[in-house]
């Protein structure tokens, strides 16, 4: 049984983006995975690591759940929209603040590569945005998709790390947005 852990990255509870979650999360369980949520907007833990890598704050006890989860998945899906080009700040800040070194990854002694702490998981990033994917891609470079794909999850030893980009969401029909969610839990059930 695969262990599939969502995360929740839009703070708008109620969202579109978490209906894409919740949609892969019933075709990965209809898959017979196992599957927990993580809701960003529920949890209660400041998003700003004030004092750096230094001077670490306390995790909070959401935050020290949240990487018993991470700990626990072999694969991980995060869903959230693209906002001014990357993710919303609430998910920014969960990173900053979980995705820690000595936990997800640890700089070694003459190297400039670090041991990769998350190595074994996968993952796939179920992303909305207002633009045309076209032009978020070609026009932009994708720069949230590369500091999620690139810069984090793969900096940690997560891969392959897959992409869904769902462009023009505000303009999406009824029908459309149907056949987002039925794609998104076909993916789930697929584990894909």
């Amino acid at each position: 049984m695969k262990k599939v852990l969502i995360v929740q990255g839009n703070p708008v509870e109620h969202s579109y983006g978490w209906a894409l979650g919740d949609a892969y999360a019933q075709g990965a369980a209809a898959s017979g995975a196992e599957v927990r949520v993580l809701r960003l907007a529920e949890l209660e833990f400041n998003p700003n690591l004030s004092g750096g890598y230094k001077h670490k704050l306390p995790l909070e006890d959401d935050l020290v759940k949240a990487q018993e989860f991470i700990r626990w998945a072999e694969h991980l899906v995060f869903t959230y929209p693209i906002w001014w080009g990357g993710p919303p700040a609430l998910l920014k800040g969960f990173l900053d603040r979980v995705f820690l070194p000595g936990y997800a990854f640890k700089y070694k002694k003459g190297s400039s590569l670090p041991d990769q702490l998350l190595k074994g998981r996968t993952a796939r990033l179920i992303v909305t945005m207002d633009a045309p994917v076209w032009y978020y891609r070609l026009a932009q470079g994708q720069p949230g998709h590369r500091m999620m794909k690139v810069s984090t999850l793969q900096f940690c030893g997560i891969r392959p790390v897959k992409v869904t980009s769902i462009g023009q969401v505000g303009k999406l029909t009824d029908p459309e947005r149907e056949r987002w969610l039925v794609k998104v839990n076909r993916l789930g059930q697929a584990l894909a």
